[in-house]
């Protein structure tokens, strides 16, 4: 190699290679398999064997996740029909609230059937009161 060809080469940026998820499980299914040895594998597919080991010891770190998803995958959903559970309930509380201070308040025809702010519908033309909540 000529010092022209050297300079050449040193200045083109090394792309990293990307795997999908896919690619990488089928790889990682062959060896688990053991047909063949890790090295023909990396020639195989052009990988490296250190990236082949990493990827099986991933792999099998994250098998027994695969079986507790299912337990995960239950408590959500028991969280989740709880929580659907306890807005109805604050729903329904609501609802009868509403419900329960419509009767007790007169309506006002002016106001479309909300409580005049005077308490009084007979006199809802007259400018109403504030009420103070606290």
């Amino acid at each position: 190699m000529s010092l022209s060809q050297a300079k050449v080469l040193s200045t083109i940026p090394a792309m990293r290679k990307r795997y999908t998820a896919q690619f990488k499980a089928q790889v990682v299914q062959e060896i688990l398999k053991e047909e063949k040895t890790l090295n023909q594998l990396a020639t195989e597919h052009s990988v490296h064997p250190n990236q082949l080991k990493r990827w099986k010891a991933t792999a099998l770190e994250g098998l027994p996740n695969l079986f507790s998803q299912d337990d995960k995958a239950v408590r959500t959903i028991a969280a989740h029909e709880q929580q659907v559970t306890e807005l109805y309930a604050e729903i329904g509380r609501l609802t009868t609230e509403l419900t329960w201070l419509k009767k007790s308040w007169p309506a006002c025809p002016e106001l479309n059937g909300w409580p005049c702010l005077n308490g009084n519908s007979q006199n809802c033309r007259s400018r109403p009161r504030r009420r103070c909540w606290t």
